[in-house]
């Protein structure tokens, strides 16, 4: 049962219960406790707001990315003055990379919120990140650009950005692993295919090939993650010949 639930079946008010909960996350008390509320609704629920429009945290994921991306690329531009265009671009997708922004969900135990009519069980990883682009959202539509900006430099960027890490950090094995193909002429290839099985979400599985020979194998919820992993996995595997 998550805690949303909890909350309900409780004789405390649900949406005090839930603001507190929200206040000892966030270290202030939201003022319009919908755009939270919003923020941990699944679309499965296909539940509408009161102006009957779908409520789910998907848009509020959307608002969350862009109000991200523009406060991280601020950063960098203040933080590094010499760097250029692409170094910006490059470092400033290393900190909002999906792996990032799936930890910093978890670190919060942002799921434990979430009101679904799906198994928390079926979810695919990329959850937790969705969760904390949609809480950015919310925070965003309740306090304002500056609020939201001061939030993102307390939770993320002081506590986990350290640029010298993050310029060794690699953030598309299978973008290496095609650079380093062409540069030796291997030829390299994905073979993506449905793969559900028993699982209530659709999966797919790859086979990676390197001049015809498979190399690793993958399965995600999405083709271009189940391609990652299997390109993670052929990285280790030839790290001393690729790094050579």
């Amino acid at each position: 049962m998550n805690l949303i639930r909890k909350i309900t079946n409780s004789n405390s008010s649900p949406d005090e219960e839930f603001v507190l909960a929200m206040k000892k996350i966030l270290r202030y008390r939201p003022r319009k406790v919908e755009f939270y509320k919003e923020a941990f609704t699944h679309s499965s629920l296909k539940e509408l707001n009161s102006h009957g429009f779908p409520m789910n945290y998907e848009r509020l994921e959307f608002l969350g990315d862009a109000v991200l991306g523009s406060v991280i690329a601020n950063y960098l531009f203040k933080k590094i003055p010499t760097g250029d265009e692409g170094y910006l671009t490059q470092m400033r997708s290393k900190i909002v990379s999906r792996e990032h922004l799936n930890e910093l969900g978890k670190d919060l135990d942002l799921i434990k919120f979430v009101r679904s009519a799906i198994p928390s069980s079926n979810f695919g990883e990329n959850i937790h990140g969705n969760l904390f682009e949609a809480l950015i959202g919310a925070i965003h539509s309740d306090r304002g650009y500056s609020f939201t900006e001061k939030f993102i430099y307390r939770f993320m960027i002081e506590p986990y950005v350290d640029i010298e890490r993050l310029e060794g950090k690699i953030t598309s094995y299978k973008s290496v692993l095609i650079e380093w193909g062409q540069k030796t002429r291997k030829k390299i290839r994905y073979n993506v295919y449905e793969d559900t099985g028993n699982d209530a979400l659709k999966h797919f599985s790859v086979k990676m090939f390197i001049d015809e020979q498979l190399t690793a194998k993958g399965r995600a919820t999405s083709k271009k993650k189940a391609e990652e992993i299997a390109s993670k996995r052929a990285y280790y595997k030839l790290q001393k010949e690729i790094e050579a």
